[in-house]
């Protein structure tokens, strides 16, 4: 097994990262900052990073599309704005919440949003017209993460109550509670299977539950600062995590234990995620620096997704021939808005 690597990095921002995303096809990514901006990136070598500019404040959280035609994000001035990743960067801005946006996320048939805000809700939308669909409102403090389920059914907060809240999208009830966190919990994401959540929190700990039992599986204590962010690899054999006390570390849940410990950051590492096939990594930290990672490791893994995305193909090209006209319609809007507005202009 050949150790990860650090392939690139990203200066630009002139503030700490916040949130880093891959596109699907690996070609692009994206960062969110406190300096207003969003980036994106070029993984090919000397192509030109695009820097967008709209959020009037901090922007908190960054995601591509499923199908990577958009960016969603989401920032301090209350709105979440969705960006075509090209050099025009059209943008089109809703008003989400009436505090800060702390966390965005498409669905995974990329039709609908969940937001997250420090006005204490969660909120889901649809993509193409930003309708507002339904609110989530049983936290009594900020919510600092949501997440939808691989499969849709259900949504993930994370909260300052110190609470995880396990939501039914379709009944938008509350089924459970995980109250077991010592501290804040800064974020949350679903297993790529669906059957257990990870939670980052600020009494310096990893945990893993299942959401089918609502039972405790793994507790890891092996940061000595608050955990800023998590992202699972696509296999669902490793989960990786940034935490204040500067390093990234990988942690290797079917036998239980650390396996690396990563020094890139001068400071809180703040975020981190894999890429969507799991072969590289992306990191951001307080220090403005965006990194990326070849992951390395988990080559033994890739027979196991290959096989998994060959009988997934079908059904995720039928997905995707609808998730591009959905995502085609609003990048359409978008273009026209543009030229409504150049037209107005001369």
């Amino acid at each position: 097994i050949e150790d990860p690597s650090l392939e690139k990095h990203f200066k630009g921002h002139r503030d700490a990262i916040t949130s880093v995303d891959f596109s699907l096809n690996k070609k692009q990514l994206a960062s969110g900052s406190m300096d207003s901006c969003l980036m994106i990136w070029s993984m090919r070598p000397q192509m030109r990073a695009y820097r967008f500019v709209g959020h009037k404040d901090a922007v908190m959280c960054v995601q591509f599309s499923p199908s990577g035609h958009l960016v969603a994000s989401g920032s301090r001035d209350k709105t979440v704005r969705l960006w075509v990743p090209n050099v025009k960067g059209e943008s089109t801005v809703f008003k989400a919440h009436t505090a800060t946006v702390r966390s965005v996320q498409f669905s995974s048939d990329g039709q609908s949003l969940v937001t997250a805000s420090d006005d204490k809700t969660v909120k889901v939308w649809t993509v193409h017209r930003q309708k507002f669909l339904f609110s989530l409102s049983q936290h009594i403090n900020w919510v600092r993460c949501a997440k939808f389920s691989p499969d849709g059914r259900l949504i993930a907060s994370a909260s300052d109550d110190k609470t995880i809240k396990l939501w039914d999208k379709t009944s938008r009830e509350c089924i459970h509670s995980f109250c077991e966190h010592g501290g804040f919990v800064n974020h949350v994401d679903f297993h790529p299977n669906g059957t257990c959540i990870a939670a980052a929190g600020t009494d310096n700990t990893v945990k893993l539950w299942d959401v089918r039992m609502n039972r405790l599986l793994q507790h890891y204590q092996v940061h000595s600062a608050v955990v800023n962010s998590l992202s699972f690899h696509p296999s669902g054999n490793y989960l990786i995590t940034a935490s204040s006390d500067s390093t990234l570390k990988i942690l290797d849940l079917l036998e239980g234990r650390l396996l690396y410990t990563l020094h890139g950051h001068q400071g809180p590492a703040t975020c981190v995620a894999f890429s969507r096939t799991g072969d590289f990594f992306a990191s951001g930290g307080s220090d403005e620096q965006v990194m990326v990672w070849k992951t390395n490791f988990d080559a033994a893994d890739y027979g196991d997704i290959l096989k998994t995305q060959k009988y997934a193909t079908n059904t995720v090209s039928i997905l995707e021939q609808r998730l591009t006209l959905t995502e085609d319609k609003l990048k359409e809007c978008l273009e026209n808005q543009q030229k409504l507005l150049h037209s107005k202009g001369n």
